[in-house]
């Protein structure tokens, strides 16, 4: 069965404002990054800061982040089955769960915010510093969860457009706060260095969570309150969520195992890695637009049986993720001695940072392929092989390879030659499972 419409068409039309979306995300911890390393005391000490709570928060998000994906999974399935009045009470449902528990963890970490941040290497000055960011910046926890809520109604519905916004205004705004309350402004507001960048960030998730709710009233019929009996696909949604929620503890595993290794080599090597992390995150939502646009269409192909269709998505998507990272290790490898500059000015952190960016820009190709295609498995709902993947590539590869580049004095260059390696053992994972699964599947239809 092949839907009338060639999906292929919409593929940019999805992408595109996916992609503009996904940058605003790590955009917001990109301005932090930047802002706060140009600190002019402590700015090293800032940005080692404003890195290991980011990692920490970055983890929050991404393991209770990922209902979003179960909810547009299931509404494109069910948009593609042409039964999307039968899944109208899920995605709220779904939401009041997700924030009820990020609520209990705000509290649970608020109380052990000291013995979080020392098991990650952060002690003295650059422990008070991680206290007082965390303290502000947790409280967005709950309202980045609603929007992504959101953002998963939308993008079931194949529309991109309203998450782009949204995602947009909370990054240009964040930016416009983060220059005044992290500066101040002379004679009207006194700087507020560390702490400041952590209430832009509050301000503007607050922001963007008003947005979603009055754009999800005013554009969807999609009820705000819970209404009825619980839905019965909510099991699923949160069986699918639990999946992710173990994959995103494999994946935040690696990255908080990297942050905490980077730390202990001294504030200059976590300073320098933080750039780098936040580069990769950044590269990572950039990219990941097609695999959005993949998770939208390949949910409704696949629920729609157009097993043909879905194929040659796949290898469309596949091939713009290989060519986004493409894009942008050229324009890193151009603009190379420049980046690092953005972020800091102690030469000291920008030379530990120049000695490593390389090894990124080369692995982006790479990644763009994971990326997509991790994005399009979401979609599909193959959230158990998803799970499965990243415990075997975090803690069959990523894992033991860091503590052997340690062994082997590999310093920095160690943890981001892991990096390269975890990435394409989950590409080349993904790519089997998708030819074995689907290859019969789109043969049948010539049958």
């Amino acid at each position: 069965m092949t839907l009338p419409e060639n999906p292929l068409k919409r593929l940019h039309k999805l992408a595109i404002p996916a992609t503009i979306a996904g940058v605003a995300e790590p955009f917001l911890s990109l301005t932090d990054t930047a802002i706060v390393g140009n600190i002019p005391i402590e700015g090293a000490q800032a940005l080692a800061a404003a890195g290991i709570v980011g990692s920490f928060l970055s983890m929050l998000v991404w393991v209770l982040g990922q209902t979003q994906s179960a909810i547009s999974a299931l509404v494109s399935q069910y948009l593609g089955k042409g039964k999307l009045e039968e899944i109208k009470a899920l995605p709220i449902q779904a939401m009041y769960v997700n924030v009820t528990i990020s609520i209990v963890v705000l509290i649970i970490s608020l109380l052990f915010k000291t013995e979080i941040f020392s098991l990650m290497n952060a002690s003295g000055g650059l422990l008070r510093m991680c206290e007082a960011y965390f303290s502000i910046r947790i409280w967005g926890f709950p309202l980045t969860l609603f929007t992504f809520g959101v953002f998963g109604v939308f993008k079931g519905l194949q529309n991109t457009l309203w998450p782009m916004a949204v995602a947009l205004t909370g990054a240009f705004l964040n930016l416009g706060l983060d220059l005044v309350f992290v500066y101040g402004i002379e004679g009207y507001l006194a700087p507020m260095g560390l702490e400041g960048a952590a209430w832009a960030s509050l301000i503007s998730q607050a922001v963007m969570a008003v947005m979603a709710l009055v754009l999800l009233f005013l554009k969807t019929d999609f009820p705000l309150l819970v209404t009825g009996p619980v839905h019965p696909e909510l099991k699923n949604i949160i069986g699918m969520s639990l999946n992710l929620f173990v994959r995103s503890l494999a994946l935040n595993t690696a990255l908080i195992l990297s942050v905490r290794e980077a730390t202990s080599m001294g504030t200059i090597y976590i300073g320098a890695h933080t750039v780098l992390l936040n580069l990769w995150l950044f590269s990572a939502f950039f990219i990941e637009g097609y695999g959005t646009a993949g998770n939208s269409l390949g949910g409704k192909l696949l629920g729609a049986k157009a097993y043909e269709d879905l194929w040659e998505l796949a290898k469309k998507v596949a091939s713009f993720g290989f060519i986004m990272g493409c894009i942008l290790t050229l324009f890193g490898s151009l603009f190379y001695s420049k980046i690092g500059g953005l972020f800091s000015e102690n030469p000291a952190t920008l030379e530990a940072f120049g000695q490593v960016f390389f090894i990124l820009l080369i692995c982006l190709p790479t990644n763009g392929v994971a990326f997509v295609l991790d994005g399009m498995f979401k979609g599909l709902g193959e959230m158990k092989f998803l799970r499965n993947v990243l415990l075997f590539t975090s803690f069959g590869v990523f894992v033991p390879l860091v503590f052997l580049s340690k062994y082997l004095g590999m310093g920095l260059s160690g943890i981001w030659i892991t990096f390269g390696v975890w990435m394409l053992a989950r590409g080349i994972a993904l790519i089997v499972k998708f030819r074995r699964k689907f290859l019969p599947l789109r043969q049948n239809t010539y049958i």
